[in-house]
């Protein structure tokens, strides 16, 4: 199917138990479109080079500020004098999520969290590690705005918002072809990490199980993910997303059988080993279930020395 829209997926390695994520190369209106660009390492830089070669890149579009997606964003256009689109809200993200403003913050979070000191350490440092595999930055020349046309290979695509993931996602599609590019909005094998990072939106999973309502009015028939393989039925994943945070939240208010600590009830939604990388994730998915929670009037919050509390109504 991917020949057939004449577009090449290109898999980078990662780092990670998640270990790989799905960039695109294909024809745009006036030369070669990536899609998104991998962590900036020697491994990024080496595939592109092999695959792009001495083609002629006019635009980069990032689908949003993770490292993984953003990461060599800048390095590509340096190399290729291209153009870089991405929401407004991603590219300040972005620009912004590794530099020492934010940085700075992260312990006081941790603190809220009642994570243990050593942990917290590790936990900045792990952030704090990313810098290099973001830099240099890219200069954002165009952000995307919401049903912006752009051409991926044979078809136009319509760019369409799906914040939740991130604040400022994107994701593209073509309704003659019923073809959805997902990036990290909708995946077939596992579910994209919903955090709350104490910064931006305060209420990330409604506004992700939102932007899944959004895409499901589409009715995506083959699906182009970030992470895994491509798929077929968009309505059915998403489904299956939706019970899987159904559930989810149910075992959040069942570990609230009194005032818990985000690390309390992180440890006991995720038993099972986790890497700093990974606790990271875990902690601020598990905030995300417990502020939905709270918006929605299930649970109460409190906070004592400096700590977030939370109890079951």
């Amino acid at each position: 199917m991917l020949d057939q829209l004449e577009v090449e997926l290109i898999q980078l390695k990662l780092p990670f138990r998640l270990n790989h994520v799905n960039c695109f190369v294909a024809e745009g209106y006036d030369g070669y479109v990536v899609i998104d660009a991998g962590l900036h390492d020697d491994l990024t830089v080496k595939r592109w080079n092999d695959v792009l070669g001495d083609k002629e890149v006019t635009d980069i579009y990032i689908t949003h500020y993770h490292p993984d997606h953003f990461g060599y964003a800048g390095g590509l256009q340096q190399k290729y004098d291209a153009r870089v689109s991405m929401s407004e809200t991603d590219a300040n993200d972005g620009l912004n999520a590794w530099e020492d403003d934010f940085l700075s913050t992260l312990l006081g979070n941790y603190k809220r969290c009642n994570i243990p000191e050593h942990i917290a350490k590790e936990m900045y440092e792990n952030t704090v590690s990313f810098h290099p595999k973001v830099t240099p930055y890219p200069k954002i020349d165009h952000y995307f705005r919401e049903h912006d046309r752009v051409k991926i290979g044979k078809y136009e695509y319509e760019v369409i918002f799906t914040p939740g993931h991130s604040d400022g996602l994107i994701t593209f599609y073509n309704d003659e072809k019923k073809v959805l590019f997902s990036t990290d909005h909708i995946l077939p094998h596992i579910t994209p990490n919903i955090s709350y990072w104490f910064h931006g939106d305060p209420n990330p999973l409604k506004t992700y199980l939102h932007s899944l309502e959004k895409v499901r009015k589409l009715k995506a028939e083959y699906v182009i993910p970030s992470h895994g393989k491509p798929f077929h039925d968009a309505n059915k994943r998403i489904d299956e997303i939706i019970a899987h945070h159904d559930n989810r939240l149910n075992e959040t208010l069942k570990a609230l059988k009194e005032y818990r600590t985000v690390y309390d009830v992180c440890n006991q939604l995720f038993d099972f080993q986790l890497t700093i990388h990974e606790t990271r994730f875990a902690i601020g998915e598990t905030v995300a279930h417990l502020e939905y929670l709270r918006y929605r009037g299930e649970v109460i919050r409190d906070e004592i020395d400096g700590v977030w509390l939370y109890e079951k109504k």
